[in-house]
């Protein structure tokens, strides 16, 4: 059974006109997912909780938690050049970081091994005290702290395939031997980190692994970096659940940089995943969360083809 968990009330968080992380992105995901897959054969919907405080405060500071808030309740506004929060932004961010978490729950209970979630806003850039690019809460490391201190496990796998560095995540994860975190990314780009001697400090050394996309790599290229990287990593860890960042702007139509892929090139990307280490490795479940891409076209066929060989995976498992 595949859980998407697709929740219209994180349309509440608006951005100022012309911002590229706008409403019509979750409605774009949302239809072209349902179009492909109806509720029904081994495809639950669901909507999401808001992250309790004790789950956003495994990965961020209170005071940043408390800020934001504040922040919000006095109208909102710009908090940075890119990032934009506005009243009913911590209820959509909340909503974004609780659907991760459940998720978490559907696969770790054994109702199926893999979930998606359509929310937004998305969070691989937001660290433990900031926010950043777009990001309020860090969604996947909330499902990963999850996973870990809530069920009781050692091993997750966090992979990032948004063009973007997943800066944030990074970040919080960088010493701490209990998350493997592998990114793939362009590479000198925004946010300027995410270079390969990026490798994790103290006990966290070598449990990050980075594969820097030079502008104009072939989809062939990244394809096939993407696939080596993956063998890597699957010889340094035996990871009992996976969590990956799912941004589409790597998209050849996406108008932040794409590097030339298609939506079939996501679908692909997925089914090595869930092989290699649902299948071959044994973990116990994937949990996909949306992050970047902006043409709402390419989002929409790109987030499709991924939940669609989520679900073959589901059902053939």
């Amino acid at each position: 059974m595949l859980l998407i968990v697709s929740d219209p009330r994180c349309l509440e968080h608006r951005a100022p006109p012309g911002h590229p992380e706008r409403p019509e992105r979750f409605k774009a995901v949302d239809r072209a997912v349902r179009a492909a897959l109806p509720e029904g054969l081994q495809t639950r919907y669901a909507t999401a909780r808001e992250a309790t405080r004790e789950e956003l405060l495994r990965v961020h500071d209170a005071a940043y938690l408390d800020e934001l808030e504040s922040f919000c309740a006095d109208g909102g506004g710009m908090l940075d050049a890119d990032t934009f929060a506005g009243p009913n932004s911590p209820m959509a961010a909340r909503l974004a970081a609780g659907a991760a978490v459940l998720g978490v729950e559907h696969v770790l209970s054994g109702a199926g091994r893999c979930a998606l979630s359509l929310q937004r806003p998305p969070g691989h850039h937001a660290g433990r005290g900031y926010p950043m690019g777009f990001c309020l809460f860090n969604n996947v490391a909330v499902a990963a702290a999850a996973a870990l201190d809530a069920h009781g496990l050692e091993r997750v796998l966090v992979i990032d395939w948004d063009l973007h560095h997943g800066n944030g995540t990074q970040d919080i994860f960088y010493k701490d031997p209990r998350v493997f975190f592998f990114s793939m990314h362009r590479h000198p780009f925004w946010p300027g980190t995410g270079a390969a001697g990026e490798r994790g400090e103290g006990t966290g050394q070598d449990f990050t692994f980075n594969i820097p996309l030079a502008e104009g790599t072939s989809p062939k290229d990244v394809r096939r970096l993407f696939r080596e990287g993956l063998a890597k990593v699957a010889k340094r860890i035996d990871p009992q659940l996976v969590v990956l960042s799912a941004g589409f702007d790597m998209h050849a139509a996406d108008p932040m940089g794409g590097l030339g892929l298609a939506g079939a090139d996501y679908g692909q990307m997925t089914h090595e995943v869930a092989e290699l280490f649902l299948v071959k490795k044994g973990a116990m479940g994937l949990v996909s969360c949306l992050e970047g891409g902006y043409n709402l076209d390419a989002l929409g066929e790109s987030a499709a083809a991924h939940a669609t060989a989520l679900h073959a995976k589901s059902c053939t498992m």
